[in-house]
């Protein structure tokens, strides 16, 4: 039975694919170029694992399901459903990306300004591993949960239409199916 969604269906398609290319654009703004000393530092190797990630989660295709209701509400309804799961996996994986890349970001720019462009020596090693500690704690602090509740309330403070929003379940398990 058609419930009259459909038109907003359509337009959070269109906020969560937005969402996803704004946190790859963002993502891509967090590349940093370490020297060969500092290439295997805890920040710049996350950095590049999430550069990596984002790599990976832009070749996935959509793998599109052809509707072949010519105009059946229920179809458009199961097809808009089946976009928003797909575009909210896709988007929630980009955030939990975007959030560690920032963090390693924040450590590398505490780092730059710990050593103000010298060497890293025994004065400098308190501030390091502080920097360090600091960046393992906000890695930790990215749970699937903490991530998808992130995204929530940016969603809900926007004032989207969340109805249809797939839960961190069912997100994994489509993630988990890709």
């Amino acid at each position: 039975m058609a419930d009259g969604f459909n038109q907003a269906r359509a337009m959070r398609v269109a906020e969560i694919i937005n969402d996803y290319r704004t946190l790859l654009l963002h993502i891509s703004q967090q590349h940093v170029e370490p020297s060969q000393e500092e290439y295997w530092e805890d920040g710049f190797v996350v950095l590049r694992e999430s550069l990596a990630s984002a790599q990976t989660l832009m070749a996935a295709n959509y793998q599109h399901c052809p509707v072949t209701g010519q105009g059946n509400v229920e179809t458009e309804k199961a097809e808009l459903q089946r976009v928003i799961l797909d575009g909210s996996a896709r988007r929630f994986q980009a955030h939990k990306i975007y959030l560690r890349a920032a963090a390693a970001k924040r450590w590398a720019m505490t780092r730059s300004s710990i050593l103000r462009g010298s060497q890293a020596t025994p004065q400098h090693v308190a501030a390091l591993k502080s920097a360090t500690v600091t960046l393992h704690q906000d890695l930790a602090r990215f749970t699937d949960q903490h991530v998808v509740a992130d995204l929530r309330a940016a969603d809900l403070r926007a004032g989207h239409w969340v109805d249809d929003d797939p839960s961190l379940d069912v997100i994994r398990r489509w993630v988990g199916g890709q």
